[in-house]
């Protein structure tokens, strides 16, 4: 069974906390609807943050990244249109092993404790004050996301990147500190001119082997 629903506003838990109880209590087959449920409709920034988590080591799982991937940018067009959040039946029934989670996400939880060391609440407030903000700092939510999915397949920090910025961006939401969304947007940056780089250099070795090719 899953731990019941953290109360965001009550739990005097840290964010960290929270998600080491969560992985600690992992049945062996866990499904996104479980988690939700787990969660609660307040959770759903916390379960950005802990479906991100699993992508803070260079070593890729196989199919998550579709999954919690496809879960988070749901969140992501839920805050944008600022709708409660629908989940296909499919999406949330599908199952990932447990033992395959749990290992990376306590390994990922010292991201999470240095998140929680820099951020400060109400730094930089301009950018999570006003609601038309937040609808810019969803839509880069959804954006990070994306780039999460792109199907990069063993490419190093192909999905590091992008969960930096999820984490960054969700960390900013959950703690109101517009200095962790700045950091977030800087997460997509850096995503954006790496992937650019990673083309770039594909393109130039294609390039180079059309040249010897026609010599």
């Amino acid at each position: 069974m899953m731990p019941p629903a953290p109360d965001t506003q009550a739990d005097t838990r840290s964010l960290a906390e929270q998600i080491e109880a969560i992985a600690q209590d992992l049945p062996d087959r866990i499904t996104l609807d479980t988690l939700l449920q787990a969660l609660g409709d307040e959770g759903l920034m916390l379960l950005v943050i802990l479906l991100s988590a699993v992508f803070l080591i260079p070593v890729s799982i196989p199919g998550v990244s579709t999954v919690f991937g496809g879960a988070m940018l749901l969140i992501g067009l839920s805050r944008v249109r600022d709708r409660p959040l629908w989940v296909p039946q499919r999406l949330a029934r599908r199952e990932v092993a447990a033992e395959k989670l749990r290992p990376n996400l306590m390994r990922a939880l010292k991201w999470v404790h240095r998140m929680e060391r820099l951020s400060r609440p109400m730094r930089l407030a301009v950018m999570v004050r006003s609601k038309r903000m937040m609808r810019l700092n969803n839509l880069a939510m959804v954006l990070a996301t994306l780039l999460l999915m792109v199907p990069a397949g063993p490419i190093p920090f192909s999905n590091t990147l992008p969960a930096l910025a999820l984490m960054a961006l969700a960390v900013g939401f959950i703690q109101r500190d517009g200095a962790a969304v700045v950091a977030g947007y800087a997460f997509i940056v850096v995503t954006l001119v790496y992937f650019g780089v990673l083309l770039g250099s594909v393109g130039f070795a294609a390039d180079s082997m059309f040249t010897r090719l026609r010599a």
